[in-house]
């Protein structure tokens, strides 16, 4: 496993963006990492389903200053595994042009989240975890039926 404060200096590295898309993007290292490597965590930090989406609380304080603005640019990209990069590269390309309002609507239309928050009102505050396995379900699945088209 790595550090996920690596994972998010390695994304910050690649632009400067909002400590939202951070979280998100982090979010959808772990997802893919766990539906690639068969339900294995990239990081061993909890995902909490709060209103805004995934959000790990052990890193949320590490840019909560910046609240709506952007967090520079890192001048260091952190040295990772091979297997580690190849699934942040997938996000980063995948995801990256993507602000963090469209990766919230986003992960708001999928169910490791929906099914995280059970029956909550979307204002009403949860810290309920996204487990690696709903998170390996959903995201081999949609791995799995992009591979058979």
């Amino acid at each position: 496993m790595v550090n996920v404060r690596d994972v998010a200096e390695w994304f910050l590295s690649h632009a400067p963006m909002t400590h939202k898309k951070v979280q998100k993007l982090c979010y959808y290292a772990q997802a893919w990492y766990c539906a690639l490597y068969d339900g294995s965590p990239l990081f061993g930090d909890e995902i909490q389903a709060w209103v805004h989406g995934p959000v790990i609380p052990s890193l949320y304080p590490l840019y909560a200053d910046y609240k709506w603005m952007s967090i520079p640019q890192a001048n260091v990209c952190p040295e990772l595994p091979d297997n580690a990069v190849a699934v942040l590269e997938a996000v980063y390309n995948t995801y990256g042009a993507l602000s963090g309002d469209e990766l919230e609507r986003l992960t708001h239309s999928e169910e490791p989240w929906k099914a995280a928050r059970g029956d909550r009102m979307p204002w009403m505050t949860c810290n309920t975890p996204i487990s690696c396995a709903s998170m390996r379900r959903f995201y081999r699945d949609l791995y799995d039926k992009d591979q058979a088209d």
